[in-house]
C-alpha cells in the first residue's frame, strides 16, 4: 500500500465544516503533512456580512496555521472557498460550482454539524440529517470520488452500554420523521421531542444516529467510512500542544473552574472522562480515508466505522480531570479570577443543587448587592457567566455521570495497516498519551489561545490569587466569630460543649507532644 502522503498526492479534497474547530484542524493537517495534495475545496456560507473568501482568509490567519505558514508560505493558494449553505436547496451551490465539484473531487470529508446539544429538533434535523442527505446525493454525482468520510459522534448510540463499530438502526424511520416535521408546527414538535429521544439525552445524539443510518441506507455504491470521536478536546501534539480556540464542551467548564466561577458539578469521580485530543481524531480521519480509498478495488464488504475514543484503552476519570484542572490553575492562575479554583463533584442531585445555591447564586447575588451599596451598577456579566456555566453543566452532566464500553477493533486494525513513518506523522495511538501532561497543556491552552492571556502576566495573577486566599481566610474568621457571638456565647449548654471540645483537643495535643518527647 502507498503511504498516506502518497495517497493524497494530486488529490482534490472537499471539506464541509472547515471553519469549525475540527474542520480547520483537518485542513491544516492535510495541507501540512500531505503537501502533494492538489486542492482543498471548502464549503463556506456568508456570515455577518463576510463573503466565504474573507471568512477563509480570517481563519487561516489564526495561530493554528503558523507552523504551516512557515513550512509552506503559499499554502493558501490550494484552498478554494466555495459559497454554500447546507440548509438551502441544492446547498445553495451555483451550477458552475456543482460542475466543478462533480468533475474534480476525489475525497469528501463531511464534518459540518450543529454542536449545540439542545438545538430544537427541527433545526438539528436540518443541520445534521438533511444536510448529510444532500452531501450524500452530491457525492453520488461526483465522477471520480474515491471515498466519502462522515464524521459522527461516539455518543450517537449512547442509549447502549456497549457500543460496537457498526451502524445501529434507530427507533424511528428518518424518512417518516422528515416528512412529519415538514407540516408539524414548532410547539407540537417540542411536545413530542422527549418521546422521540427516548433514553438519549439530547437532539444532537439523536440526529447524529439518524444521520449515520441515512448514510448507510443511501450511500449506494459509494465507498464510505464513519469516524466517531467522543469528547473532542485540545490538541495533544499538533500543530503544538494544547491548542484550542473555543469555549465549547469541557473547555468552557475548565475556564469557569480556573476563574473560580464553577464550584460544583454533577459528575461521578469514577466515571470515565472520554476526552480525545483533536489531533488524534484528525489523524484517524485522514488515515481512514487513506485506507478505504487505497483499498477501493478490494474494498471491505461492509462500511467501516471507527470509534475514536480513549476510555477502553487509556482510561481517565472525571475525578482525575478535576484534580489536574484545579492543580494546574492554582500553579498557573487565570487573570482576574473571581475566586480561588475549587470544584466539588457529586452525583447527588440535592447536594448539587445546594452547592449551586451556596457557591454560585449566593456569591453572584452578594457581589451585585455590594456593587449597588457602593453606588455602582450591578454586574450583568457575573450573572451571564453563572447562567452560561449552569447551562454547560446541565448539558454535560449526562456524559460526566455515565461510562460506556467501546469496541475499537477497527481503529487498532487501521493503525496496524500503517507504515512506521505514517504512525509517527499521523499518530493516533492514545496508549502513548500521558494524561497529566496533556491536561496541563490543555489548561494552559485555554489561557493562551482562548483567553489570550500572556504568560508574562502569571506573577500578577498569582498575587491576585493569594489576595483572594487571604480574603477567604478573613471572611471565614469573621464568620466563626459571628457564630460564636450569636449562638454559642448566649447559650450555657453550647459553651459547655465548646469548652469540652477545646479541652479534648488540648489533651490530645498534650498527649501527642509527651509521646514525641518520650520517643526521642
Amino acid at each position: 500500500m502507498v503511504t498516506i502522503p502518497e495517497y493524497y498526492e494530486g488529490k482534490h479534497v472537499l471539506i464541509t465544516g472547515a471553519t469549525g474547530f475540527m474542520g480547520k484542524v483537518l485542513l491544516e493537517k492535510l495541507l501540512r503533512s500531505c503537501p502533494g495534495v492538489r486542492a482543498a475545496y471548502v464549503l463556506v456560507r456568508p456570515k455577518a456580512g463576510q463573503a466565504p473568501d474573507a471568512r477563509v482568509a480570517d481563519m487561516i490567519n489564526c495561530r493554528l496555521f503558523d507552523k504551516l505558514r512557515e513550512e509552506q508560505p503559499n499554502f493558501a493558494e490550494k484552498i478554494v472557498a466555495v459559497n454554500s449553505d447546507l440548509t438551502q436547496p441544492d446547498m445553495d451551490l451555483s451550477k458552475e460550482d456543482q460542475e466543478t465539484l462533480t468533475s474534480c473531487i476525489n475525497i469528501v470529508f463531511h464534518c459540518a454539524a450543529t454542536i449545540r446539544f439542545n438545538e430544537p429538533l427541527k433545526d438539528a434535523m436540518q443541520l445534521n440529517v438533511l444536510a448529510t442527505q444532500k452531501m450524500v446525493r452530491l457525492a453520488q454525482r461526483i465522477k471520480h470520488l474515491e471515498v466519502f468520510i462522515h464524521v459522527s459522534t461516539a455518543y450517537a448510540n449512547c442509549d447502549r452500554e456497549l457500543i460496537e463499530e457498526v451502524v445501529y438502526q434507530p427507533p424511528v424511520d428518518y424518512r417518516k420523521l422528515i416528512d412529519t416535521l415538514e407540516w408539524m408546527d414548532d410547539k407540537l414538535v417540542s411536545l413530542m421531542t422527549p418521546k422521540l429521544l427516548g433514553e438519549r439525552p439530547n437532539t444532537y445524539t439523536y440526529t447524529k444516529a439518524l444521520a449515520e443510518y441515512l448514510v448507510q441506507q443511501e450511500c449506494g455504491n459509494l465507498n464510505v467510512a464513519i469516524v466517531r470521536p467522543s469528547i473532542v478536546g485540545a490538541s495533544w501534539k499538533e500543530p503544538f500542544p494544547g491548542w484550542i480556540d473555543n469555549f465549547n464542551g469541557p473547555s468552557g467548564i475548565f475556564i469557569a473552574a480556573g476563574k473560580g466561577i464553577l464550584r460544583t458539578m454533577r459528575a461521578s469521580n469514577n466515571a470515565v472522562a472520554d476526552l480525545v485530543p483533536v489531533d488524534v481524531v484528525i489523524n484517524t480521519t485522514l488515515a481512514a480515508a487513506w485506507y478505504s480509498g487505497s483499498q477501493k478495488h478490494s474494498r471491505p464488504r461492509s462500511m467501516m466505522v471507527y470509534n475514536c475514543t480513549t476510555g477502553g484503552i487509556n482510561p481517565f476519570h472525571w475525578g482525575e480531570v478535576e484534580y489536574h484542572v484545579i492543580s494546574t490553575f492554582k500553579r498557573n492562575p487565570l487573570e482576574q479570577a473571581f475566586r480561588r479554583p475549587n470544584v466539588n463533584l457529586t452525583t447527588n442531585h440535592l447536594i448539587n443543587q445546594y452547592w449551586i445555591a451556596v457557591s454560585h447564586k449566593a456569591p453572584a447575588f452578594l457581589y451585585d448587592l455590594f456593587l449597588r451599596m457602593s453606588g455602582r451598577e450591578p454586574s450583568e456579566y457575573v450573572w451571564y457567566l453563572e447562567i452560561r456555566v449552569f447551562d454547560a453543566m446541565m448539558v454535560l452532566e449526562y456524559f460526566t455521570s455515565h461510562s460506556w464500553v467501546w469496541n475499537t477493533d477497527n481503529v487498532t486494525m487501521l493503525m496496524n495497516q500503517m507504515s512506521t513513518e505514517d504512525k509517527k506523522v499521523f499518530n493516533f495511538d492514545i496508549r502513548q498519551l500521558n494524561w497529566a501532561e496533556y491536561m496541563e497543556n490543555y489548561c494552559m491552552g485555554t489561557k493562551k489561545y482562548v483567553l489570550n492571556e500572556e504568560l508574562s502576566g502569571l506573577p500578577a495573577a498569582r498575587k491576585h490569587l493569594n489576595k483572594l486566599r487571604n480574603i477567604r481566610y478573613t471572611f471565614n474568621t469573621v464568620l466563626v466569630v459571628l457564630i460564636w457571638r450569636i449562638f454559642i456565647a448566649r447559650s450555657q449548654m453550647a459553651r459547655n460543649i465548646w469548652y469540652f471540645v477545646v479541652s479534648l483537643c488540648f489533651k490530645f495535643l498534650s498527649y501527642f507532644r509527651a509521646s514525641s518527647t518520650m520517643r526521642y
